[in-house]
């Protein structure tokens, strides 16, 4: 998105989409402007003005890790998000490097989206920071046009968390999602029902959903340098070029067909959370140590929404950046931290190689399922999930002892309840944000 911004970032300002014309423009989709860091700019007004980067991974002040947010005074200078903090500090010596503060994150997304629903119960989150909204049946319940509400929202954020967002209205998903980001910073876009191929037509091969630095270099191979190339090239051609699959949904956007509705509440596919080190590590206490302390992320994120999961997945990247996942399915679904890193510590020592150093280390908690947690009791007492010899903390009640801390960490703070054998280190955040993936497959972040 950030090629097009910069090529067609005026858009609106040279009136080739009108805010005026959105009638048949039901589909909202909305997108936090550069959220992270403006959360953190919120919260340290000192930082207004300047580039800032919230930097993910062990130590902000180093080098490991990626960029989670940058500024749009950060972007200037070519920072972007997920690339790596060294190339982002050589692009921008002088940015404030900040670490991730992701509850503060979460409790702003959770007031945003609840402001959403205030509109219309047809909301799709697809991260903490974007969602799209079907507000056909509010037009007349409001008594506002489409557009309308999109303004109505944007200063409805700004007011309530002092934070900016950017609007795309249009007749599909799709177009919705590129009229957001080419009115970013703080603007809105509307794409006419009966303009959309004119709107579309001249963008760059990027701005179609999916296509990534590869799909962009077969299509190139193919002639194709616009999105008006792809929807005049025969199926056919495309299907060889990049599969049938792909090429079906990629002649239909590039030809303005997006049938897809906004679905409420898609149910996530995972929950996670992954750290890269700022040193590779071979220390197994230490790893230990952290893949606790990423279980208890991961699972607090779990609790919170209500969710439980079956299958836990370890996450393992080398010092020359090969990557190895394992996982494992247990019996019934659990949203416990000492659960989960009885499976994930044991996936670990099965499959790091002795002395082998890593770089990144993840835990993912898969095949959720929603509702309170009910337990089988095997005959030694112990939990299903718990193996046949008998824990000394079987009589534990390890969920109500996990809820407890969520609810004090809620009110006063995330280091107000942490795990004894992490409080020799200070807390930290890792390489990104707690994961959810929707259905739908878009990116989060």
């Amino acid at each position: 998105m950030d090629d097009i911004e910069q090529e067609f970032g005026d858009l609106s300002r040279r009136g080739a989409a009108s805010r005026a014309c959105d009638r048949g423009c039901p589909v909202l989709h909305v997108d936090m402007d550069a959220f992270y860091a403006s959360v953190e700019v919120r919260e340290r007004p000192e930082l207004a003005g300047r580039p800032v980067v919230v930097a993910g991974g062990s130590n902000p002040a180093g080098d490991r890790g990626v960029v989670l947010s940058a500024s749009y005074q950060a972007r200037a200078f070519g920072v972007r998000s997920a690339m790596p903090v060294a190339q982002a500090r050589r692009l921008c010596p002088q940015a404030e490097f900040v670490s991730p503060h992701l509850p503060r994150y979460a409790e702003v997304s959770r007031g945003v989206m609840a402001l959403f629903r205030e509109i219309t119960p047809l909301v799709e989150p697809l991260s903490l920071d974007e969602a799209f909204l079907d507000v056909g049946g509010s037009v007349r319940r409001l008594g506002m046009t489409p557009a309308a509400i999109g303004e109505w929202i944007r200063g409805q954020v700004y007011d309530a968390h002092r934070v900016t967002c950017s609007v795309g209205v249009a007749p599909s998903k799709s177009l919705a999602k590129l009229a957001s980001g080419l009115s970013k910073p703080d603007g809105l876009l509307v794409v006419p029902a009966d303009g959309a191929l004119e709107f579309l037509h001249p963008l760059p091969l990027s701005a179609l959903w999916g296509v990534g630095r590869r799909t962009a270099q077969a299509l190139r191979r193919l002639g194709c340098a616009t999105v008006a190339d792809v929807a005049s090239t025969p199926l056919t051609a495309l299907e060889r070029a990049v599969g049938a699959a792909c090429a079906q949904h990629l002649h239909e956007f590039a030809n303005g067909r997006d049938e897809r509705p906004v679905v409420p509440d898609a149910p996530e596919k995972s929950v996670g959370a992954e750290e890269t080190f700022a040193q590779d590590v071979t220390d197994r206490v230490v790893l230990r140590r952290e893949l606790l302390r990423l279980v208890d992320r991961a699972t607090a994120a779990l609790r919170c929404r209500g969710l439980r999961g079956r299958t836990i997945a370890l996450k393992i990247r080398y010092p020359d950046f090969t990557t190895v996942t394992r996982s494992r399915t247990v019996a019934n679904p659990t949203d416990s931290a000492q659960e989960v890193f009885a499976v994930a510590a044991d996936l670990l020592d099965s499959n790091l190689p002795c002395r082998a150093a890593v770089r990144l280390l993840g835990v993912r908690v898969e095949q959720l399922v929603r509702g309170a947690a009910t337990e089988q009791l095997t005959l030694d007492g112990g939990g299903a999930n718990g193996g046949g010899l008998r824990s000394p903390w079987a009589d534990v009640n390890w969920s109500d002892a996990e809820r407890a801390a969520d609810a004090a960490r809620s009110r006063f703070g995330s280091a107000a309840v942490r795990l004894a054998t992490l409080l020799e280190v200070p807390a930290r955040s890792g390489r990104g944000e707690t994961r959810l993936s929707p259905e739908s497959g878009s990116p989060i972040g």
